[in-house]
């Protein structure tokens, strides 16, 4: 470990990526006022970087150049340097994130380092930049030294470069609402979308590296229960059971890493994600509702498991776990075959090889140095699996666990709520879980009436709620009230949606914070869902489930905001495809009293249509609405279900 030679401003930050820094001999900053006015009034020029504590690219950068005393001495002496944690300010990353994209043509990712103006305003942008010249790239102090000196002997042109980038990204950022006449034929094309960049010979979407793309496979799961399209299903319980039996999935502990550097799902980025979990359970329990076979259960049961283990601290998930052990990416979770072959034999297990290879643990390897990071290539489970599994977990145990950040959300929590109620449906012990969980998230990361982004152990509520902890808590609450059929939850769902409203849609548009700093919300999926896309969601749902003519209203006028992006390009906004299924398919809310929610419960579990609701009235009919009427109703549930059919065809 380093010596705290040095230490910088970070040291009074929460956050343990901005810890993580602390002790750089560079002189690193916090994004406040403070610093700007510091650039400004020196009339330095900002160095920003973003990352985040569990980011492998990131630590290699850190070890490469911010340890540096001679990349130091130019941050130190002609930049103000400012890091940001990307999952403390999202906010802030996204709107730089598409700087980049503006500027390059091509997606960002982390370390994402952008150098500024003393007015904040883009100058350059890059993701990793080396120390040495490799990958064809720049040299970070040849960069640095090269556009400080032009700064200083010529800030005329730096400055006109900077208003012209300034220029583009305010008319990138310029959203023109364009309205177009959307229709229920944008699923085909949205499953064509989809086909056309599936891989057919491994499975998955895209090439390397490879995403688990939940959100996508989600909404084609709501398709086929919707339409029983074929194509729908196949191209999931593909991907899933590839995912499954692959290396992105830890085949020993559980739990998902959060993508493949490879297309054949072998070798991970061994990162594992709160939110890539979340959604992941959510999408195997959905598709184990449809498919219930062992594998996709087990998937279920094991990544839960993984998460409880490892991530949860009094009541809530913290944030991730890092793809490191001891400055090596993946040792923790690879074997070299003579060791897990001798802690095999030594627990007694009379079909090691068997086993090896059930894992594909061979001499030769898949990983560095030959080790191997395990995966499936067989249907047949050997005998003994479980104890082989505790086996090689506890050889594991040599190396020291990945670095857990210790941050715990309230949007990737209320994400990992939902999951577990979804999950529920395979055991009602999940759904049990979740609503401590909601409950958990209400009581610790809000306070006094203010709902907050995060908080960590031992430190105080700071950073107040962004767009993603509104929307994907409202989610968790309306989907605590479908279980319980708690009114509580359904009123504090629909107190958080009006403030959400009234602090992030301004001039019809979603912003990611309400704070001087403005970023617009996108409609498209990234590393996770849609926060705007699950928030119109919401203005849906809770309209519905109100009988709220006003929110219904706005929720169209969403729908109409966004219709050009989704008519357009389907496939790249799958959690807004479930906007267009809500409106132009349709929502459907059952009514009857508490004693005969059971019998509503039955027919909402044989129909299996995803946008289906309940609520408890005191009315002696049972019945079927959408938004604008009541359907179908009957004092006979049989009669009700069979209205419910006739509507849905």
């Amino acid at each position: 470990m380093q010596a705290a030679s040095y230490t910088n401003e970070l040291i009074h930050q929460d956050s343990p990526y901005l810890l993580q820094h602390a002790h750089n001999p560079v002189n690193w900053m916090a994004w406040n006022d403070k610093t700007f006015e510091k650039a400004k009034k020196e009339n330095k020029l900002i160095f920003l970087s973003i990352g985040y504590s569990t980011c492998h690219w990131c630590h290699v950068m850190e070890r490469e150049t911010f340890t540096s005393l001679s990349s130091a001495k130019i941050l130190n002496n002609d930049f103000i340097a400012i890091k940001v944690d990307k999952e403390e300010m999202p906010d802030v990353d996204k709107y730089y994130q598409n700087v980049f994209h503006l500027l390059k043509d091509r997606s960002g990712g982390w370390p994402l380092n952008i150098i500024m103006t003393p007015q904040r305003k883009v100058i350059y942008a890059d993701t990793y930049i080396p120390s040495d010249r490799v990958y064809g790239k720049i040299v970070f102090n040849d960069l640095l030294s090269f556009i400080s000196k032009n700064f200083k002997n010529n800030p005329h042109a730096i400055n006109k470069d900077a208003d012209q980038i300034d220029l583009s990204i305010q008319e990138y950022n310029q959203k023109n609402i364009i309205k177009s006449n959307i229709t229920l034929n944008v699923i085909d094309t949205f499953i064509k979308n989809v086909k056309d960049n599936y891989d057919d010979d491994y499975k998955g979407i895209g090439q390397a590296p490879k995403f688990p793309h939940a959100s996508t496979f989600d909404t084609l799961l709501d398709i086929y229960k919707i339409n029983k399209s074929e194509e729908a299903l196949l191209m999931s319980e593909e991907a899933l059971k590839a995912m499954a039996e692959g290396g992105i999935y830890d085949q020993i502990e559980g739990g998902f890493f959060r993508y493949s550097i490879d297309e054949l799902w072998k070798i991970p980025h061994f990162e594992k994600m709160l939110y890539t979990n979340a959604e992941l359970i959510e999408l195997y329990s959905k598709m184990y509702s449809i498919k219930p076979t062992l594998l996709f259960k087990k998937v279920v049961e094991d990544t839960i498991k993984n998460m409880n283990e490892r991530l949860l601290y009094e009541g809530l998930y913290k944030s991730a776990s890092d793809a490191d052990s001891e400055e090596e990416e993946g040792k923790y979770f690879v074997f070299s075959y003579d060791n897990a072959k001798k802690a095999l034999n030594d627990a007694g297990l009379s079909n090691t090889q068997e086993i090896l290879q059930y894992f594909n643990i061979s001499k030769y390897g898949n990983f560095e140095n030959h080790t191997t990071n395990p995966y499936l290539s067989q249907e047949k489970v050997p005998k003994n699996i479980e104890l082989a599994k505790k086996t090689l977990k506890h050889l594991r145990g040599e190396v020291t666990y990945p670095f857990i950040d210790s941050k715990m959300s309230t949007s990737w929590n209320a994400l990992m709520a939902s999951a577990l109620f979804e999950a529920g449906n395979i055991d009602e012990k999940y759904s049990k879980q979740a609503i401590s969980l909601v409950e958990n998230i209400l009581n610790k990361l809000q306070k006094n009436g203010v709902l907050y982004h995060q908080v960590l152990p031992n430190s105080t509520l700071k950073v107040t709620g962004l767009l993603e902890d509104y929307s994907f808590l409202i989610d968790a609450l309306i989907k605590a009230n479908q279980y319980t059929q708690n009114k509580k939850y359904l009123h504090v769902a629909t107190t958080l949606l009006k403030s959400a409203i009234h602090k992030f849609y301004k001039d019809e548009i979603w912003y990611l914070s309400d704070g001087s700093f403005t970023s617009q919300a996108s409609l498209q999926d990234a590393s996770y869902k849609s926060a705007m896309a699950k928030m119109i969601q919401n203005v849906f749902v809770i309209s519905l489930l109100n009988g709220d003519t006003a929110l219904h209203n706005l929720a169209i006028q969403n729908l109409e905001n966004i219709s050009s992006q989704i008519k357009n390009n389907p496939g790249a906004y799958p959690e807004a495809i479930k906007i267009v299924l809500m409106d132009k398919k349709a929502l459907i809310l059952l009514k009857g009293k508490q004693e005969r929610l059971h019998e509503l419960r039955n027919i909402k579990k044989e129909i299996d249509y995803p946008y289906m609701y309940i609520l408890e009235v005191d009315e002696n009919i049972l019945q079927a609405c959408s938004n604008n009427e009541c359907f179908s109703f009957s004092k006979d549930s049989n009669i009700l279900k069979e209205g419910i059919k006739k509507y849905l065809k």
